[in-house]
């Protein structure tokens, strides 16, 4: 005898007999499908730009999107030459922080070096120097046409052309308080009898260079950039090497890209290869390249491959 199975699928009864197929298949007429309510009056481009174009999810979305892309392109500007506000400023933000945090983490260095280095040579624990900064003749009141009163255009004028603007810049002391008594100004040596044994250690990691901290606080240098030089080093060496003034168009740094790549000055050839890195550094500047040659330089100073 047949046994009968009763169901019931989306309202419909279903009768099936062992063995056999189902008499009745399920009405698909009972499945309904809601439409979008959309009004007589509104086509379906008015309810795309009702329900989605103007959702506040879709705009929240284009606004980050837009934001992200814009401070994506201020980053990458190709030039620090170029003189763009936004990436001036977007570096001049990086310098400050990182200046701040750099402090905060040297402060210990800064407690113990300087009683170091008076405990081993007479002098001062931190050197002060004339470098030659940024030559900004032209950069803010020609590039942006400020306008600057008479007191300010005549007090920006230099008497001599140094190649750029003088500033005071801070070190710890690496030599004797005498080094250029007789010999006057001149590059150290790898092997220089001037520098002191604590000197020779902070040259070796770099951290003689510290200091700077404070000058980038100040706004005279960079952490990232080409190095400052003196002036009297710099008039020469405006006339002797090609496209040295090219390094003068931004700001010196604590460090740099040739700083990374080759070590101290000893001659006129390691002066002539360090200025085509900083001209490509300054040709090729991203907020990215700063932070991988800052990480570059903490391989430096941990290794010691500072000399």
């Amino acid at each position: 005898m047949a046994t009968r199975v009763t169901s019931r699928h989306s309202g419909t009864r279903l009768t099936a007999t062992k063995g056999a197929v189902l008499d009745k298949q399920p009405d698909l007429k009972a499945v309904e499908f809601t439409p979008p309510k959309v009004s007589s009056s509104e086509n379906g481009y008015e309810y795309l730009c009702r329900e989605i174009l103007f959702s506040p999810l879709f705009l929240l979305s284009t606004m980050a999107y837009v934001t992200a892309a814009r401070l994506s392109r201020w980053i990458r500007a190709k030039s620090l030459t170029s003189g763009t506000l936004m990436a001036l400023a977007v570096k001049r933000t990086f310098d400050i922080a990182g200046a701040i945090v750099g402090l905060i983490l040297a402060l210990p260095i800064f407690v113990t070096v300087p009683i170091l280095i008076k405990l081993e040579s007479p002098g001062p624990g931190i050197f002060k120097q004339l470098r030659v900064g940024r030559n900004n003749r032209k950069a803010a009141r020609r590039r942006y046409n400020f306008i600057l009163s008479i007191e300010k255009r005549n007090g920006d004028r230099r008497r001599e052309d140094s190649h750029g603007r003088p500033f005071t810049i801070y070190k710890f002391r690496t030599m004797r308080e005498d080094a250029e008594r007789f010999c006057g100004p001149i590059w150290a040596t790898k092997n220089d009898p001037r520098i002191t044994k604590v000197g020779k250690i902070l040259r070796l990691t770099r951290l003689d260079e510290l200091p700077q901290l404070f000058n980038v606080l100040k706004g005279n240098m960079s952490l990232v950039g080409p190095r400052p030089e003196r002036p009297c080093f710099v008039t020469k060496l405006a006339k002797e090497i090609d496209s040295y003034s090219k390094r003068l168009q931004t700001k010196p740094g604590i460090t740099g890209l040739a700083q990374v790549s080759q070590g101290y000055d000893a001659n006129l050839e390691d002066v002539d290869s360090k200025v085509k890195f900083d001209v490509a550094y300054i040709r090729n500047w991203s907020l990215w390249f700063d932070l991988k040659i800052l990480a570059k330089t903490v391989v430096v100073m941990l290794t010691g491959k500072g000399m």
